[in-house]
């Protein structure tokens, strides 16, 4: 996991010589504008790791969140679509330097996945492909049209799904077998290999209107209720865990603080899933079964939807008194992101079946604590990326 402090850089070159003598020397290093932490540029691809990816996950969600809202404002719309396009671009980056990265440095990569921290997230990739399959169908067929964005959802919500089922698996797997672990060691981040399949039971929910009718859809809507489950139930089991661990051993390092609003993702996109599958229940299930899915998603939601905002208030306040002291800025701050757009989500979801203004006048809110921090994050982590120090080995 990343934790490099985020540091102040000089402006340009010309402010170092501005504190030399005629005898210093100025080092190529030193003058470069771009990536100066780097004694090389193309070691930029030496240390890649997944975690990188919650970039595209963050950024994907503020789109995505955008569309759900119950307020809809004059170039609302406008600004979702150009937030998904910049997360396009973004995977695609993040894709591609991954690759770099295996064949450049496949020692490191490994190293990577054997990683009894960094291992687990390796769950962030697929999140992120499902993240912008589902914004080109909420959003993104303005631009490529709606044939283009049902095609790509497909292809990233089947290379998300498949990942995402092998990140569930294999990363307990090995933790199973081959991590040591301590009792004060579970954190958030353990959560990000088990929660792929949740978010491809909601974006896979988009998908069922444009299955064809009969065997193919329905096998889709339950295997997304499968999906649902087989997340839920192994969230619970550590999200207990991670409380235990906070009253057992408290808050341990700064670093790891952001972590512990990850606990908000499968919250929030559970609630999220089951509201999106009964929405689809209806035109697939018997009548019976489809009754049960609409209760479901209310009951179900709102206990759920109480315990998350606990969480949020526990959270936050961890994070302000942490913050206080020192808060280290790391690529865990993106942790601050798709978590609470997933609530934003939820809730939107939520106020849509309730017709209650408590959860409309929440989603809105819980939107605005996204918009403001994905611009802090996205600020900082561009302004550490250029600088080299976020593309460091991680400590």
């Amino acid at each position: 996991m990343t934790a490099t402090p985020d540091t102040q850089t000089d402006a340009n070159a010309g402010t170092h010589a501005q504190h030399l003598t005629p005898r210093q020397h100025v080092s190529p290093r030193q003058t470069r504008r771009v990536l100066p932490a780097l004694e090389r540029k193309r070691d930029a691809f030496a240390f890649i790791t997944p975690n990188w990816f919650a970039a595209a996950m963050g950024t994907g969600i503020v789109a995505n969140a955008a569309i759900t809202l119950p307020l809809q404002i004059p170039g609302q719309r406008t600004f979702a679509l150009a937030v998904w396009t910049l997360d396009v671009v973004l995977l695609a980056v993040l894709l591609a330097a991954t690759l770099v990265h295996w064949v450049a440095h496949p020692a490191t990569a490994r190293r990577h996945i054997s990683h009894p921290v960094m291992s687990h997230f390796y769950g962030a990739p697929p999140m992120a492909m499902l993240t912008v399959g589902a914004g080109a169908l909420l959003v993104g067929h303005d631009l490529i049209g709606m044939q283009a964005a049902v095609t790509l959802d497909w292809i990233l919500w089947t290379a998300g799904t498949v990942t995402g089922l092998f990140s569930a698996a294999i990363v307990p797997y090995m933790a199973f077998t081959r991590h040591e672990y301590k009792p004060e060691s579970a954190f958030g981040g353990w959560l990000m290999p088990i929660v792929p399949p949740m978010v491809s039971a909601s974006t896979g929910a988009l998908l069922i209107p444009h299955t064809p009718p009969g065997q193919a859809r329905e096998t889709l809507l339950l295997g997304c209720y499968t999906m649902f489950g087989l997340s839920l139930i192994a969230s619970l089991v550590v999200i207990t865990l991670i409380w235990n661990r906070l009253t057992q051993h408290k808050i341990g390092a700064a670093a790891a603080v952001p972590t512990l609003w990850i606990v908000l993702g499968p919250l929030g996109q559970s609630i999220t899933a089951v509201g999106l599958l009964a929405n689809q229940a209806g035109d697939v299930l018997p009548t019976t079964y489809a009754h049960g899915a609409e209760a479901l998603a209310m009951f179900y939601g709102l206990a759920t939807w109480g315990f998350a905002i606990l969480w949020l208030a526990i959270a936050a306040a961890i994070t302000v008194r942490t913050a206080r002291q020192h808060l280290p800025f790391s690529l865990t701050w993106w942790s601050f992101t798709f978590p609470v757009g997933t609530m934003v989500t939820g809730t939107s979801g939520l106020a849509a079946r309730t017709h209650l203004d408590l959860f409309a006048v929440a989603a809105v809110a819980l939107y605005v604590l996204l918009l403001g921090a994905w611009v802090t994050v996205f600020t900082r982590t561009a302004r550490g990326a250029a600088h080299g120090r976020l593309l460091l080995p991680p400590v």
